[in-house]
């Protein structure tokens, strides 16, 4: 069950009356329903909520309010403003778990009657399970299609010469893939780094292997091996 405190916003009235709040933190959680890198901080923020119970957080869908998404400036989601008044105090962009939980114990631990080390000792408390998550939510992107290639930008919008020429490379050979752009998410764009032992992008796998980069794509395509290792049901008829 949800915390009290914790709203999805129906009506700007209830933001605007939290904001107003001179004595009062607000806690602005931006997303996006199709958005899958945003489930990951949504269960950090229904928790957070329940730790801060004197603090409203928000979740505002940031396609469907525009105007509030355009006055803070979000870019893309997941985003999390902490604000007071009108004024931002805090802002996390990203999946980037560790310091979202760090800004809402530095900005919000006060009014929640928490002292600084109770603040400090949760935070600290933090960082590895969230990088036990961050390895599940890895493992699960790899997963989710058999060809699985991680880019920067889109598969329609490729934004570096590697990823286009890898993208590229793809659709020339009729492979279906599924793909994830690394711009997206800071916390998936390093920690893949890690997870793969791999230190660049784009990074292709098949059936969960690492395959490696383009130069790697580029010599398996023209000897063919990379062809033959393909599952049928990712080749385009």
């Amino acid at each position: 069950m949800s915390a009290a405190n914790l709203i999805q916003l129906m009506d700007e009235k209830d933001l605007r009356g939290a904001l107003e709040n001179k004595n009062q933190e607000a806690v602005l959680y931006f997303w996006a329903p199709w958005a899958e890198q945003c489930k990951q901080v949504e269960s950090v923020i229904d928790d957070l909520a329940k730790k801060y119970s004197k603090t409203q957080f928000f979740k505002i869908e940031a396609e469907e309010y525009e105007d509030i998404s355009e006055a803070y400036e979000i870019s893309a989601v997941p985003t999390v403003i902490i604000a007071k008044k009108a004024k931002i105090i805090g802002r996390v962009d990203g999946v980037n778990v560790a310091e979202i939980v760090k800004q809402v114990a530095a900005n919000c631990g006060a009014t929640n009657g928490l002292s600084e080390q109770a603040a400090t000792a949760a935070t600290d408390a933090s960082p590895e399970e969230f990088k036990q998550d961050l390895n599940t939510r890895l493992k699960g992107l790899i997963e989710r299609a058999p060809v699985m290639v991680f880019i920067k930008g889109t598969a329609a919008q490729p934004r570096c010469g590697f990823s286009k020429k890898i993208v590229s490379m793809l659709n020339e050979h009729n492979i279906k893939y599924g793909y994830f752009d690394i711009l997206t998410d800071e916390q998936v764009r390093q920690g893949l780094k890690a997870y793969s032992d791999w230190p660049t992008f784009p990074q292709l796998y098949v059936n969960s292997e690492l395959i490696g980069g383009v130069d790697i794509v580029t010599e398996m395509i023209e000897s063919g091996d990379l062809i033959d290792m393909i599952p049928e049901e990712s080749i385009a008829k």
